[in-house]
């Protein structure tokens, strides 16, 4: 047992930084909800951004309260480095789902193509299982958390697949202009993207289950 793991044995632990991770991962899967409403077709893509942006800007708050927490504390239930590390990462998952709305009313793409629409599925489903992780920490559930990685990496196999033959198959079509490429590329890369950095908070919570468990 090394000097920081005595000290954290000995004083109380800040359990309220759980309580951070827990609120951005809520945040997180909100705004892929928020997102996921693009498929209704009486919802505007200005609508959906408005929402999620609204998503978007709770999850700062969180990362600034987490901040100035670990500003001024000592002792954390788990190493700083960790809990900066995953709460970037929670933070990027929003940002990029805030990006793709942002994208489709910027570039003009009233209605999602069949491709964006699965992506955001997938990333519906990925928050879904972060948001449902994230307490197991506080509890030290380390198996289940290494069985959510197991299952947020299968969705990102998933949605890598979509986003590779989605690609494929815009540049393969001769009928495709360049503007219409740019757009579908635009945001079926900030949807990708979305999926892989909840990839990278679940591995990071299984490197969490192997150093505490």
């Amino acid at each position: 047992m090394n000097l920081q793991d005595v000290i954290r044995f000995l004083l109380p632990r800040e359990d309220h930084f759980y309580t951070y991770l827990e609120r951005q991962a809520q945040a997180a899967h909100l705004g892929a909800r928020a997102l996921g409403r693009l498929r209704d077709p009486e919802v505007t893509v200005a609508a959906v951004r408005d929402a999620v942006q609204a998503h978007e800007h709770e999850g700062d708050k969180v990362v600034h309260e987490m901040e100035e927490a670990l500003a001024k504390t000592f002792v954390t239930p788990i190493d700083r480095e960790d809990l900066q590390r995953l709460s970037a990462q929670l933070d990027d998952v929003l940002d990029l789902a805030n990006g793709t709305a942002r994208a489709c009313v910027l570039y003009g793409v009233e209605r999602p193509t069949a491709p964006m629409l699965a992506l955001t599925g997938i990333l519906e489903r990925a928050t879904a299982l972060l948001e449902e992780a994230m307490p197991r920490l506080r509890r030290h559930e380390y198996a289940a958390l290494m069985e959510t990685a197991r299952a947020v990496r299968l969705l990102e196999k998933e949605a890598d697949g979509i986003f590779r033959d989605a690609i494929s198959a815009l540049f393969h079509d001769d009928g495709a202009d360049a503007r219409r490429m740019l757009r579908e590329k635009e945001v079926l890369e900030d949807l990708e993207n979305a999926v892989d950095q909840c990839e990278l908070v679940a591995e990071t919570l299984a490197n969490l289950a192997v150093k505490h468990g």
